[in-house]
């Protein structure tokens, strides 16, 4: 059985953080359709929900005294992350409409295949493979033969992917929960 991983919502914009309607808006706010609180927890914040699966999943933080089943509205901080929480918040929206839910966008196909081969290629420099070892695995081995590998583009990407990868290791991992935006 997976367990699900809960980020605060400080290090994770893409978490809808979620309270009690304000009484402003009166009491005939409407309780949402049922949360999936199949992966749920309990924290210090409040109760952490993943809702859905896979592409679809929306991860949810229920404020303090606030309860699932009663009328509930989103917290959106205006802080830089404003966009990713809005989106976030608008994936749930859909979830919970029944309307089609659309994937995250914080990471890109070619993101994730980026990443895994990073990965890939800073275990195999940690157990001691050489940069050409880890080439053949990530590219191929024709692929890496066919030019010599002193002055190989695969040998300079296969020591970027080293680089890259120890310092995704060494705390940059994080940058993944955010959207690179144009400042």
């Amino acid at each position: 059985m997976e367990t699900a991983i809960f980020w605060t919502p400080e290090a994770d914009p893409g978490t809808v953080i979620l309270t009690a309607i304000p009484a402003i808006l009166g009491s005939e706010g409407v309780a949402p359709p049922d949360l999936d609180r199949r992966n749920a927890q309990f924290g210090p914040e409040g109760l952490s929900i993943v809702h859905g699966e896979g592409a679809a999943a929306v991860r949810l933080l229920v404020l303090g005294d606030a309860r699932p089943d009663q009328p509930l509205a989103a917290l959106v901080p205006l802080d830089p992350d404003g966009l990713d929480r809005i989106e976030a918040l608008t994936r749930l929206w859909r979830a919970l409409h029944s309307r089609r839910v659309f994937p995250d966008t914080r990471l890109t196909a070619q993101q994730r295949r980026r990443l895994r081969h990073m990965l890939q290629a800073v275990d195999g420099s940690m157990n001691g493979a050489s940069y050409r070892e880890i080439a053949n695995v990530i590219y191929g081995a024709p692929r890496v033969a066919a030019d010599s590998w002193k002055t190989s583009p695969l040998r300079d990407s296969t020591i970027d992917l080293v680089k890259d990868g120890r310092a995704l290791i060494a705390g940059g991992y994080r940058k993944l929960l955010r959207h690179r935006r144009k400042s």
